[in-house]
């Protein structure tokens, strides 16, 4: 198998961590957003959509990160602990709720502070505008606190006792704003207890191999100074921050 991945992606550490906390044997491949590596002819051949994660297991090519986990979950289900992705109709039904809702939710607006605090300085040569800020900030806590309400609860984890694939998911998106410089969980003891017992579940290691670009995210500027796409994403910000 081979995973088609840039780790400053939260889905790709997705893929990553949970490939690596299950023992899937893959070949890494690095597309490194920051150099336009994804807009290469190479690599369109392999996604016409020019997007990360990508799976190659042999002939079959696979896109969007919830596919990839659910296909790697259900493929390795006779040897896995069922927890991961639980075979009881009701407990599985609750990690695709979490997986449907984080999509418009936690990781669309922990996504939109990232960019906002790394990336939209050298993309648009700007600071950005703070009532733009305060209300991406906003939104973020708001679905922090739907997290911590309907999906943990007073549970260890998402769906009970043990860890499942929508802790991965969620984890890495919250990690995306920690990474520039907002602590997230200040104040948040439920999240903060949490947070901890998805590190001791995953192994310290893991965690901190599949987090380590992304925590260096401040070098990320310097790298893009002279891509060539700069230009491209102008727009693109534009018409998000506009």
């Amino acid at each position: 198998m081979e995973l088609y991945l840039d780790l400053h992606s939260q889905p790709c550490r997705s893929v990553f961590l949970l490939a690596k906390a299950i023992g899937i044997p893959f070949e890494f491949k690095l597309v490194e957003l920051s150099a336009g590596q994804q807009y290469s002819e190479e690599f369109g051949k392999i996604n016409v959509m020019r997007k990360v994660p990508v799976m190659k297991d042999g002939s079959f090519v696979l896109t969007e990160s919830v596919a990839i986990l659910k296909y790697m979950l259900q493929k390795h289900s006779s040897s896995l602990a069922d927890h991961w992705y639980p075979a009881d109709l009701q407990q599985r039904a609750r990690v695709n709720e979490y997986l449907s809702w984080q999509h418009m939710n936690l990781r669309a607006h922990g996504s939109k502070v990232f960019l906002l605090k790394a990336l939209f300085p050298v993309v648009m040569g700007s600071e950005v505008p703070k009532e733009k800020m305060d209300t991406a900030v906003q939104d973020l806590n708001q679905s922090l606190q739907m997290l911590e309400d309907k999906f943990l609860q007073n549970k260890p984890f998402i769906v009970g006792d043990k860890i499942s694939v929508a802790d991965l998911v969620a984890i890495v998106e919250i990690i995306q704003p920690v990474a520039t410089g907002l602590d997230v969980f200040e104040g948040r003891q439920k999240l903060t207890a949490w947070r901890d017992r998805v590190k001791k579940a995953l192994g310290e290691k893991l965690f901190a191999e599949a987090h380590e670009v992304i925590m260096k995210v401040g070098s990320l500027p310097q790298q893009m100074q002279n891509n060539s796409n700069l230009e491209m994403l102008k727009p693109k910000f534009q018409k998000l921050f506009s």
